[in-house]
């Protein structure tokens, strides 16, 4: 018999979360506790004691899932772990409940800064079971084992909370991180360009013969910024698969995008990106296509793009157009095909090496702690098993067979899909029961646990209790009695929740992180695509104004000397605007901004998966410094809360003016109607006070139909 414990139930499945995460919590410790409660008659005499003895057990489960539950959490305390502790040893000592409750109060405390004293309620339960004449080792080992459960469910717990708290974080951190990256590439590579220009147009003005190197300059810096702007873009196929569709569609051609892979894309998405083109500008040429299938696809370190048109007759007609965009993918290592496919449409395929992506692996930690405790667990049924086997020569083929059953579930634990090993777990769990008797039924758990983490739950509900069938026929056959046979069906059950809890856990926490790096992934190429967009749409244009000056300032300089120096007296200045736009395409405003606010809520917020609309009633850049600073406290601070309090899909920024007041409105669908109000926190307390300093107001309300807005006014 391994755990002393039983309650039939499994978690719904739901989107991984923190909430899932507690639900699986509370489904292993309530298993756990009601074996206690199941167990009361059986050991105490009379309907009173045993009510007492289950009510005990109760207030023992109730006082863990303080622990557990969130919104009990202003009730965790030391005291808490007192009255646990009171209950279990006045349940052990006046009703004979088994001392394998202690493990409760054990594990609360090794999650407190008293986590010595667990040692000492161990030590305890071996004890008082000596007193009793009962088998202490066994004992003491059922007493760890529950405390380490007890501990290592909440800290996975607390793991898959942390992990989810932290992705937006996580995902601001990313942004930041490549708006300074991007400032400091930016800086070294248009900064000292833009200076430049400044500084030779100023000296040009007294010595004309130096126009021509401002031109050079100029020249060179727009360049530099027109590549470092495809560079951006080629993050990402997301702005050529836009351009594409609008082409095809503008041609009367039926456009179908089917993306499936992963961004940023880095020197892959340029080349797929130049493939891309020119197999669309072949389609919309040749006038002929009625249909165009754009497809990406990701697989073994691998990018494809697959475009597909029903307008092209012949392969030597279709691959025409396409021979350098074929060599320059070939030259890069990638593989290019172009040809007519069995259905008579004509297929351009290429394929590149995806690259290293500049996100880190998701942390194995939460693995470690799981398969830690796992090992712990196994060793110690396996010492209980051991123990209840006579000493002989079968001795040592138990202990082989217990190794090896202990070896393959954490194998499989470690790698993932069972595939054949439910098989090998299921004749690991059964066939020795002829040879070793009762002191094997409890190996069939871990066979139970396999099958709740590894099958689906249509699969795995009825094979669990297949096991649970078997455990208690075979019990049944070595003639045990009813109790007994009760107690090692529940105990298989408990044994797979304690299983599944630890490897479910730890995945919620691997998927959680995964879902983190990709949201990094995500507001990486957003930040990369903003800095394009002004790069192209700001300082291209300023750029290229310039160097149009530069240009007529050289040629006037012989004929008109004066208007050449107006030029370059203007082209200072324009230098000088064209510096104020590179500190906007790299995010780099020394102050915080409504304008530069809105931008970054519209490239998180999008990042996140959360439709943005932005409705601007005036002009941001007529706004007073301040204001627009504190405004944009507010913007950065609603579109946090969103993202880290609510699930929404749509978000709503209105701006506008009310006479001489100025509002700002943040406006989500994400608020869940049926949650319990709560207090609002620090950030809306702040928000209030800074407004107040300006004569502004804040209201923060729910309509009660799931959406929530935030508006504040100043003025």
């Amino acid at each position: 018999m391994f755990f002393e414990a039983g309650s039939p139930g499994r978690s719904a499945e739901a989107v991984p979360g923190p909430r899932v995460a507690r639900v699986i919590v509370g489904l292993v410790m309530v298993a756990f506790a009601g074996v206690y409660v199941l167990a009361a008659p059986s050991r105490t005499e009379g309907a009173a004691r045993a009510a007492a003895a289950a009510v005990l057990a109760v207030t023992v489960l109730l006082a863990q899932l303080v622990r557990v539950v969130p919104r009990l959490e202003r009730w965790r305390g030391g005291w808490t772990v007192l009255v646990q502790g009171a209950a279990a040893y006045t349940g052990v000592i006046a009703f004979g409940t088994s001392v394998g409750i202690l493990g409760f109060v054990a594990g609360s405390l090794l999650l407190t800064r008293a986590w010595p004293l667990a040692a000492g309620v161990v030590a305890s339960a071996a004890l008082i079971d000596h007193l009793r004449n009962g088998a202490s080792a066994d004992v003491t080992i059922t007493c760890l084992l529950t405390a380490l459960v007890v501990y290592g469910l909440v800290r996975l717990a607390d793991r898959v909370d942390d992990t989810a708290a932290a992705r937006l974080p996580l995902t601001l951190a990313a942004a930041e991180r490549e708006r300074l990256r991007i400032a400091a590439e930016l800086n070294r590579a248009l900064g000292d360009g833009l200076q430049a220009i400044a500084a030779g147009s100023r000296r040009a003005v007294g010595r004309p013969e130096e126009i021509g190197g401002v031109l050079a300059v100029a020249r060179g810096t727009l360049n530099d910024a027109r590549a470092a702007a495809a560079d951006f873009r080629s993050m990402s196929l997301a702005p050529e698969v836009t351009a594409a569709r609008a082409l095809l569609d503008a041609a009367g051609v039926e456009a179908e995008v089917r993306g499936g892979h992963r961004e940023p894309l880095g020197p892959a998405g340029a080349l797929l990106a130049m493939v891309l083109r020119e197999a669309v500008t072949d389609v919309v040429r040749a006038e002929t296509a009625r249909t165009c299938v754009i497809e990406t696809s990701e697989d073994g370190g691998l990018v494809r793009l697959r475009v597909v048109n029903d307008g092209v007759r012949t392969a030597e007609q279709g691959a025409g157009g396409l021979v350098e965009a074929a060599a320059r993918v070939r030259a890069a290592g990638g593989a290019f095909s172009a040809g007519l496919g069995n259905d008579g449409r004509f297929v351009v395929e290429a394929a590149v090496a995806a690259g290293e992506r500049p996100v880190s692996l998701p942390d194995r930690a939460a693995y470690r702690l799981s398969l830690a405790l796992l090992a712990a667990v196994l060793a110690g049924f396996s010492v209980k098993g051991l123990l209840a086997v006579p000493w002989g020569p079968g001795w040592p083929a138990a202990a082989a067979l217990l190794l090896l059953a202990s070896a393959t579930q954490l194998f499989w634990a470690g790698r993932g899909r069972p595939g054949w090993w439910p098989l090998i777990l299921a004749v690991l769990s059964f066939a020795p029961v002829p040879v070793f008797g009762q002191a094997w039924l409890g190996v069939a758990g871990f066979l139970a646990g396999t099958f709740l983490v590894g099958l689906p739950r249509r699969a795995s509900v009825p094979l669990v209790a297949v096991t649970m069938a078997s455990v208690g026929t075979g019990a049944r056959m070595l003639g045990l009695g009813t109790a007994a046979v009760v107690n090692y069906v529940v105990s298989t059950l408990v044994t797979g929740l304690v299983v599944y809890g630890l490897v479910r856990l730890a995945r919620l926490v691997r998927d959680l992180q995964a879902a983190g790096e990709e949201l990094a992934r995500a507001a990486t190429v957003q930040e990369r695509l903003r800095a394009a967009r002004d790069l192209h749409d700001l300082l291209g244009h300023s750029l290229a104004a310039i160097l149009l000056k530069c240009e007529l300032a050289r040629r006037l300089a012989d004929v008109d000397p004066a208007r050449s120096r107006k030029e370059l007296a203007e082209i200072v200045d324009m230098a000088d605007q064209a510096r104020g736009d590179l500190r906007t395409a790299t995010g780099g405003d020394t102050e915080l901004s409504l304008e530069g606010e809105v931008a970054s809520a519209r490239s998180v917020l999008t990042a996140a998966g959360v439709e943005v609309e932005v409705e601007p009633g005036l002009e941001h850049p007529d706004l007073d410094g301040r204001v627009s600073a504190v405004l944009g406290t507010v913007l950065r601070e609603a579109v946090t809360n969103v993202l880290r309090h609510s699930a929404a899909t749509r978000c709503t920024i209105q701006t506008g003016r009310d006479g001489d007041a100025v509002r700002l409105v943040v406006e989500n669908d994400g608020l869940d109607p049926d949650a319990p109000r709560t207090p609002p926190g620090a950030g809306i307390g702040n928000l209030t006070t800074r407004l107040a300093s300006f004569g502004g107001t804040l209201s923060a309300r729910a309509d009660g139909a799931g959406h929530f807005r935030l508006e504040a006014r100043i003025g």
